[in-house]
């Protein structure tokens, strides 16, 4: 594209997110052939008012995102992830792809404020996360299960009840932070930084005291990540894997057979949480009588769903199954681990049957036991799961 035609795009994609923001819509989709789509408390549906947009015009707006990543260009194959603020400073993550070989672009708008740890559906007491003063912190779960908005809420305890240097490693940066009691470094990679291991090994240069890592999932980055939990930094990651037991293994596994061993040791040394999680649907009775969308709140749609979530906190025990490759023994620890803060998905599914946010066929299709998750659920009080305040001091 020439300058006038990017000056364009540029002006097309502000005019675009101004009117997302104006309809309160928490997403917006761009497909060549039709005109733009918003999406209004929950209901998808196409702007009549706005032109049909060809090929050309998408084309030039994508050009224009993909400036904004490490990629530079549109992808010609498959997809790209990245995030902008419009005008106003309301942030955006956008997704651009391809079908039947032209580009589409999908644009979600990120809420204005950090939710608290409740309002995410996970318990109060994992804010003490946040009081380590060094060591690994874990956040699993598979694409779109809000790993990212979980470290945000713990960032921003941290950033607004200790002193300290927070250097964050995104990809893209979704949730912006204000320096408050501690001073907040963002960087993005792409725009400040080539990766994540790069930015990871300077930022140890940079007298940090909390490290944020975006994504940790090659064998560089893993080793990088452990180096400084060991050396006395307070490191969050989010890794993809299913739940907690299964997060130690997909580090461990990136490693050579030989090396895994002492890995082992190491993770048992530095590792000290890992809360898992994913989203699901809630077809619950409460949740369908929840679902009365609020006109002024562009996020309601998403109440609909519900975080089924898992906490093992690395006791001695849990520390030694680690280093003597014994996961499978994990499970147990976690299940009776309600007293150092743990709590498994099971026990997670009962309390949502419990109070009537998944139904029974849900709760027993994700449980590891679900006749025990259906007898749990009977036994329950109808309050949300509190875990005992007698955690295990931080090692």
């Amino acid at each position: 594209m020439n300058e006038k035609e990017i000056v364009q795009s540029e002006e097309l994609l502000h005019r675009l997110l101004n009117e997302a923001i104006a309809r309160k819509a928490s997403d917006l989709h761009l497909s060549a052939g039709y005109p733009p789509y918003f999406r209004q408390q929950g209901r998808l549906a196409p702007a009549e008012e706005w032109p049909i947009l060809d090929a050309v015009t998408i084309a030039g707006v994508g050009q224009v995102l993909a400036a904004r990543t490490h990629v530079k260009l549109p992808p010609k194959v498959g997809s790209l992830d990245g995030g902008l603020s419009a005008e106003n400073g309301t942030r955006f993550r956008f997704n651009i792809f391809r079908r039947s070989g032209a580009l589409s672009v999908a644009f979600r708008r990120l809420e204005e404020r950090i939710r608290s740890l409740p309002e995410l559906g996970l318990p109060t007491d994992l804010y003490q996360l946040a009081n380590y003063s060094n060591g690994l912190v874990l956040v699993a779960g598979p694409t779109g299960s809000g790993k990212s908005t979980t470290l945000a809420t713990l960032i921003d305890r941290i950033n607004q009840t200790r002193t300290g240097h927070i250097i964050t490693i995104e990809d893209p940066i979704e949730y912006l932070h204000k320096s408050n009691r501690s001073l907040v470094d963002q960087r993005e990679v792409g725009q400040d930084t080539e990766s994540f291991n790069e930015a990871l090994v300077a930022s140890m240069r940079q007298d940090p005291d909390v490290i944020l890592v975006g994504e940790i999932r090659d064998l560089n980055t893993i080793r990088t990540a452990i180096t400084a939990a060991e050396t006395g930094h307070l490191v969050f990651a989010t890794v993809h894997a299913g739940d907690c037991v299964g997060s130690i293994d997909r580090l461990v596994s990136v490693f050579q057979p030989e090396e895994q061993t002492s890995i082992r040791r190491q993770l048992a040394m530095v590792l000290r949480a890992v809360v898992a999680q994913k989203l699901i649907m809630g077809d619950g009775p409460q949740i369908k009588k929840a679902l009365q969308y609020k006109k002024d709140d562009p996020f309601a749609a998403t109440s609909k769903y519900v975080l089924v979530s898992e906490v093992m906190k690395v006791t001695n025990s849990v520390a030694n199954l680690i280093a003597q490759s014994k996961d499978a023994h994990i499970y147990s620890n976690i299940e009776t681990g309600r007293s150092h803060g743990m709590y498994s998905a099971d026990e997670c599914l009962a309390q949502l049957l419990k109070t009537g946010q998944i139904s029974e066929r849900t709760a027993k299709g994700l449980a590891r036991n679900p006749q025990l998750v259906v007898s749990r659920a009977s036994n329950l009080r109808p309050a949300r799961m509190q875990v005992d305040d007698l955690m295990e001091e931080p090692r």
